[in-house]
């Protein structure tokens, strides 16, 4: 619940992510949030603080009437805003939120097995979804034999107005948020358990490392099921109350211009991904699109989740340093599901 006092720094004070959320809604509710472009390029949906707080509202009053306090719900989702708005659907519910790897048909025999046992270890009461890919994600499902019933929800045919019926709950920050599952490299993916108050925590350490303000402007293609999207480029910008435009990663391997076209265009000063994905556009960016880029913002180019590599980043520099990329930008970093990120 918001208590009734002054706020001078939300993300400081905010004991839980709903609350934070609230009162990013109360205090700069037409200020745009998320932003996403479909196929890299085009606006497609933009969501503000006081658009994610009413979605969330109404995917949580549809949750509270079917799940209890505690259960699960299991996030698949393709790239866009709606894996957003179900993610904080479900804090706003304190239902339990599963982010994981929607399958595709082509690599199924490799996804589904992770997926698997992600669903048999966190047993969720029900799955979410977005209406054009419920269909093929329920038949999906049905051809894994052992696997317990679950309940389908598409929330992007969630009303709005059902955002009335939401029960505010008490959320402190020692409640469960979120269960993120490890990557599963070296062993069976394992749940872990982050409190809001973990989470709250590591943005503050993210934001102090980032030297993140309400003007900063994040660019993000990295997964949302990800550790690095997830907090990076979802829950950090909401701490800081800062604008995130997102693409799906599929845009960015297509053309990996697009990530670099999208910082110079929306002036970005947070962006990043594992070392490959500097070494793609030493690679794949021609002069002629070097030539029409600008990356003087580019303040905070993290790079992590995979081995960081000097030479990758010497040439990244070279090659990007007459756009405005500057060498002191890059900002290497390390994380794991077990320490929040």
């Amino acid at each position: 619940m918001i208590a009734s006092r002054e706020w001078s720094d939300p993300a400081s004070e905010a004991l839980s992510l709903v609350e934070l959320l609230r009162l990013r809604a109360s205090s700069h509710g037409a200020r745009t949030a998320y932003t996403y472009l479909l196929d890299g390029e085009v606006e497609e949906s933009s969501l503000t603080y006081g658009e994610l707080d009413r979605k969330a509202r109404a995917i949580a009053a549809a949750l509270q009437s079917s799940c209890a306090p505690g259960e699960r719900a299991l996030l698949l989702y393709p790239a866009g805003l709606d894996y957003v708005a179900a993610l904080f659907g479900c804090l706003y519910a304190r239902v339990i939120a599963v982010p994981a790897y929607p399958p595709r048909p082509a690599r199924a025999h490799r996804n589904m097995p992770r997926l698997m046992s992600v669903i048999n270890d966190a047993r969720p009461a029900v799955a979410l979804s977005a209406s054009a890919s419920l269909g093929a994600m329920k038949r999906r499902f049905d051809d894994q034999p052992g696997l317990l019933p679950l309940r389908w929800i598409a929330t992007d045919e969630i009303g709005d107005d059902s955002a009335e019926g939401w029960r505010e709950p008490e959320v402190s920050g020692d409640d469960l948020a979120f269960l993120q599952y490890t990557s599963g490299s070296t062993s069976t993916p394992k749940g872990v358990m982050l409190s809001h108050r973990n989470l709250l925590h590591n943005e503050q350490l993210i934001r102090h490392c980032f030297q993140q303000t309400e003007e900063s402007v994040i660019v993000g293609w990295l997964p949302l099921y990800h550790d690095m999207g997830l907090i990076g480029n979802v829950l950090q910008p909401l701490y800081v109350g800062a604008r995130c435009v997102l693409m799906s990663p599929t845009a960015f391997l297509l053309n990996p211009s697009r990530w670099l076209r999208a910082i110079t265009r929306y002036s970005a000063t947070t962006s990043g991904g594992p070392n490959f994905a500097y070494d793609l556009c030493v690679r794949k960016i021609s002069p002629e699109q070097r030539a029409r880029l600008d990356l003087s913002s580019w303040s905070t180019a993290f790079n992590g989740a995979e081995p960081v590599r000097h030479d990758t980043m010497e040439r990244f520099a070279a090659a990007f340093g007459p756009c405005g990329f500057r060498r002191e930008s890059f900002s290497p970093c390390y994380g794991l599901a077990e320490a929040t990120l």
